[in-house]
């Protein structure tokens, strides 16, 4: 649940800078390309932050050997794991 709380409030603040960052900027010739870096900032920066959040939920972990596996591996590279 927590989870599902957060991506909706980051994606509302984004989509509020989206919508009114282009409000707040005076009006001059080049309207429609700050409107745009607007729009692109918003959209880039919280795709970037729905990646880098949900990459920590589910994160990608090496394989999980066995203790035969890892005994090969030590014996081939020149360093055998003693028991005892």
């Amino acid at each position: 649940m927590e989870v599902i709380l957060m991506i909706m409030f980051f994606t509302s603040f984004w989509v509020a800078v989206g919508k009114f960052g282009p409000i707040l900027v005076t009006k001059g010739p080049h309207d429609d390309l700050v409107r745009c870096i607007f729009l692109l900032t918003a959209v880039v920066c919280w795709l970037f932050w729905l990646c880098c959040y949900l990459a920590q939920l589910n994160p990608l972990l090496g394989p999980k050997l066995n203790g035969h596996t890892i005994r090969i591996i030590a014996k081939s590279w020149g360093n055998p794991i003693k028991d005892g």
